[in-house]
């Protein structure tokens, strides 16, 4: 009896968890090639799966038939196919779509197609991802319109939109997978070193423009959203290894290896895991330029000369003000520096690893449960206010988030750690004052001058060659490159943190993030609704070699709210109207809080037309550097502009002969509060320097920091006109308050404005230059418009075109000392050509750039980005038996060297071969 009834039992089990079973195969509708990673759900639920490389899915439910299931695929027409029986097989056939059927969350955090986006959105898919001429993912970005990447290095580019860009860039955010990936103490990201593997990236979204209304306050001039593959929907193992070489002319051919490797797997319904492991090493591209920094047009044979890429000749002096001597000229001499090349060896290398645990612990429900930690370590080149080897640099994040269908709660903390990293600029400083003192240096330069004059100069000396000899007297026993002694100085200097004597770069700040958001349309009908909110602790630790943090870190937080109203109306037959209203308010503990409204509009006309229109206002607080920076990079202080800030930097200078007396001492500890509190515009410095009238100076007093504001005005259209798939948009920018920098002078005694002591103190040399943080009471205003156009040509070849436009509005002449860092091309133009199925298996693409020339402007310094074009390329070739694709490429095809930023190595070519394996 107990038998029969456990056979019964067993029975009674099989018929209740009884699974159906559907297979099935999808493919194009014009090639017949297979669709991996389609997407196949049942409708009504979240139960689904994707097709594997062949295109081929399995889907098991314990759902009975008859039901329906839907196929997607990014760039395809969704299908939807009724189960009628168990064990089903099914052939599905996607016909291709058009991009405007793409669908984005990033515009109104929810899905929505992008044809319907009530802002500017640009989306970069699997499909743009694996045809990309570019070397990577990353780098194929800059193809997308109105999208500008700073090459910084070859492991270091910062992405920017409309305009406002520094490698600092500050007012972009780039997310992934909902994670601020700015180093904590640099506050923003470093390209792509914590960011992504090319195998598990899901999909790329780019929103330029101000979004603070839904992101915050660093949402400023846009965001990068990039989103991985979850494990539940994408198993299994894939991988890629390119090789191949840079090509420069300063650092001549160079090998180039990249590889990756994703492992996912579905352990049951409810538990999932998936490890990503990603490793570059390169050559970076040399930076040679040995230009006069200061473009006066001085060469390495000038008494005062100062090289772009030439590091130690930033610590001058007046000869005559430092001798007291009549018989020596009043002139500015500076020290002999070193080569940048001579102060690092170029190693780009970038080692990166992440990991995820997801638990969907109820059947039937998208309810998630998922840990994410992720770290990054290398080697790039970093230009600031000086150019920084970033050496042995480390990241890591780790996030705990919930999420459902209409919600999500997630934690995080990102940690940086600075490494071996160092300050290349102070490197050569302090090598040359290893080996001798400024004041000796500077004494024997005198001595040797003065002893021409006094004899009578009986050689005839011109004076330039005084000045030689002068020079070649006191480097009599300078250490010298690949010498022992050159590389002793070298390991101490760098070893050192105190930039009196050293130039190593210690960091170990970290970011604390929380933020929420519900999505009511479970429970509202009339309309979409969202609220949400965030929340943000800084904890800035340089040990005082950053920030003004010698006495412990510096912490501050930030919290947020926001909410959103979405509206669908339908106006006629044939036009529909979308409205969103979205506001939120975001409050600092430094500084009041701020309201950032939106409102947009999108109407849509028989289907294939949108026209959208949206306002915004927008804010960005000071960031960590604009606040609580206090770093001497030679040529000037950069002090931040916190209130508490400047009086925290205090450093001892010399002072003249004549300045003691009213010092009363040789030497002064001197802070920088008098940056904003007594000084004068350096610029009038200058002037007055060359006319000696007091009327030439101005007082600069700089500000305080304040938040900066913006009011964003936008209107745009999507749509296909006949073979034609057109996005055009305009906007308009009016900032108040514009955060930049202003170099001042703050003498060492007197009152500016007194028309007495402080002037003396500029002719006797006895002040300090300082960069200060502060905002702008004039008008700056920027505007552009961008301009996308996609068809087909020749029946199955893809051609795009875009153009981009950016104008700042600016008075330079009337504020000559602030500096806006627009640095952006008036005029770019942007177009691809290719075929992903030239014939069976076979695809290529060709990628052309061309940028007009503009002006650069940051703390390292100032000059002109000559115009450029390039061209990409790459042809690909599937192997289906081996799921494997294969890929030869180049950049910089032409191999026309250029550079996008003042003081950066030139951009050579780099060509290479890749293998990727089951990339679904």
């Amino acid at each position: 009896m107990k038998t029969t009834l456990k056979i019964a039992m067993l029975f009674f089990c099989a018929i209740t968890f009884a699974q159906t079973t559907i297979t099935g195969t999808v493919v194009d509708d014009v090639s017949k090639q297979p669709i991996p990673s389609a997407n196949v759900i049942i409708l009504g639920t979240s139960e689904g799966t994707v097709t594997d490389f062949d295109g081929n899915f399995t889907l098991n439910t314990n759902q009975t038939p008859p039901f329906s299931i839907q196929v997607s695929s990014v760039g395809f027409t969704s299908q939807t196919t009724e189960i009628t029986s168990n064990n089903q097989k099914v052939d599905i056939v996607l016909t291709e779509g058009t991009s405007l059927d793409e669908v984005v969350i990033s515009a109104s955090r929810t899905p929505e197609r992008i044809f319907e986006s009530p802002v500017t959105v640009e989306r970069f898919g699997l499909k743009e991802i694996k045809n990309t001429a570019s070397v990577d993912f990353y780098d194929g970005l800059e193809n997308l319109k109105g999208v500008d990447i700073n090459t910084n290095s070859l492991t270091f580019k910062s992405i920017n939109t409309r305009g406002f860009a520094t490698f600092a860039n500050t007012r972009f955010m780039q997310l992934v997978d909902g994670m601020d990936n700015s180093a904590p103490a640099l506050n923003f990201p470093l390209g792509n070193l914590l960011g992504m593997t090319e195998t598990d990236v899901l999909s790329v979204e780019l929103l330029p423009g101000a979004s603070s209304a839904l992101y915050g306050a660093n949402a400023f001039n846009g965001i990068l959203f990039m989103r991985s593959k979850n494990p539940f929907d994408h198993e299994g193992i894939s991988g890629y290894i390119k090789r191949g070489i840079t090509s420069q002319e300063a650092a001549g051919d160079n090998p180039l290896t990249d590889l990756g490797i994703r492992m996912a797997h579905k352990f049951s319904d409810k538990f999932a895991v998936k490890v990503n492991f990603g490793y570059l090493k390169g050559t970076d591209w040399a930076a040679t330029n040995e230009k006069d920094k200061l473009n006066r047009g001085l060469t390495r044979s000038d008494y005062d000369y100062d090289g772009i890429n030439v590091y130690g000749d930033e610590v001058s002096t007046n000869i005559r003000s430092a001798s007291g001597l009549g018989i020596i000229p009043d002139v500015t001499v500076s020290r002999t520096g070193y080569n940048e090349r001579d102060l690092t060896n170029y190693n780009a290398e970038s080692i990166k690893a992440d990991w995820g645990l997801y638990f969907r612990p109820f059947t039937d429900s998208d309810f998630e449960i998922a840990y994410v930690g992720k770290v990054g370590s290398g080697n790039t080149i970093y230009q600031g206010a000086n150019r920084y080897n970033i050496n042995n640099f480390f990241l890591q994040q780790h996030k705990l988030e919930i999420r459902d269908k209409n919600f999500f709660v997630r934690g995080y903390v990102t940690e940086d750690k600075a490494g071996d990293s160092y300050d290349m600029v102070f490197t050569g400083i302090n090598i040359n004052r290893s080996w001798k003192s400024d004041e000796d240096w500077f004494g024997d330069y005198i001595a040797t001058f003065a002893g021409i004059e006094l004899s009578g100069n009986p050689l005839g000396l011109s004076e330039q060659q005084k000045h030689d000899a002068a020079r070649a007297a006191a480097d009599t026993g300078r250490y010298l490159p690949g010498t022992p002694e050159f590389q002793n100085a070298f390991n101490k200097v760098t070893r050192d943190p105190d930039l009196s004597t050293g130039s190593k770069f210690q960091d170990n700040s970290k970011i604390y993030h929380a933020d929420a958001n519900y999505n009511f349309s479970d429970m509202i009908d009339f309309a979409e609704i969202q609220i949400g909110g965030s929340y943000r602790k800084y904890k800035l630790n340089s040990f005082g070699t950053i920030y003004t943090d010698n006495d412990g870190p510096i912490d501050y937080s930030e919290v947020g709210f926001y909410t959103q109203i979405q509206k669908n109306f339908d106006l006629s037959e044939n036009v529909e109207l979308k409205a969103t209203g979205s506001v939120r308010y975001d409050k600092s503990e430094l500084f009041d809080g701020f309201f950032s409204p939106r409102l947009s509009l999108g109407f849509t006309v028989n289907k294939d037309h949108n026209f959208r229109a949206s306002v915004q206002t927008g804010f960005r607080n000071p960031t960590t550097q604009d606040l609580y920076i206090g770093l001497d990079v030679g040529r000037a202080v950069l002090v931040g502009g916190a209130l508490d800030n400047p009086e925290r930097y205090v450093d001892t200078y010399n002072v003249s002969p004549a300045g003691q007396a009213f010092t009363n001492s040789a030497t002064i500890d001197f802070s920088g509060q008098s940056a904003y509190t007594n000084s004068y515009l350096a610029n009038s410095v200058q002037d007055f320097a060359e006319s000696t009238n007091p009327a030439d100076l101005k007082v600069a007093n700089s500000n305080f920091a304040q938040p900066e504001q913006v009011t964003s005005f936008e209107v745009g259209y999507r749509g296909k006109l006949d073979k034609f798939i057109v996005d055009v948009s305009a906007y308009y920018n009016s900032y108040k308050d514009f955060l930049a920098n202003e170099t001042v002078i703050a003498p060492f005694y007197g009152t500016v404005g007194d028309n007495s002591l402080s002037l003396l103190a500029i002719q006797n040399g006895d002040y300090q230059a300082y960069q200060t943080y502060t905002n702008s009471d004039a008008n700056v205003n920027s505007y552009g418009t961008a301009l996308g156009v996609t068809t087909k040509v020749l029946n199955d070849f893809d051609l795009g075109f875009n153009y981009t436009y950016a104008k700042l509005d600016f008075d330079q002449e009337n504020n000559p000392d602030f500096r806006t860092n627009f640095n952006t091309p008036e005029h770019k133009v942007k177009a691809t050509f290719g075929n992903t199925e030239l014939f069976k298996n076979f695809g290529f693409n060709l990628a052309w750039r061309w940028s007009d020339a503009y002006f650069w402007e940051a703390s390292f310094g100032d000059g002109e980005v000559p115009a450029y074009h390039t061209i990409d390329a790459q042809i690909n070739y599937r192997v289906p038996s081996l799921k494997s694709t294969f890929k030869a490429g180049a950049t910089n095809l032409l191999g026309d060297e250029y550079f996008t930023a003042f003081g950066t190595g030139f951009i050579g070519s780099q060509y290479y071969v890749s293998w990727t394996i089951n990339n679904l």
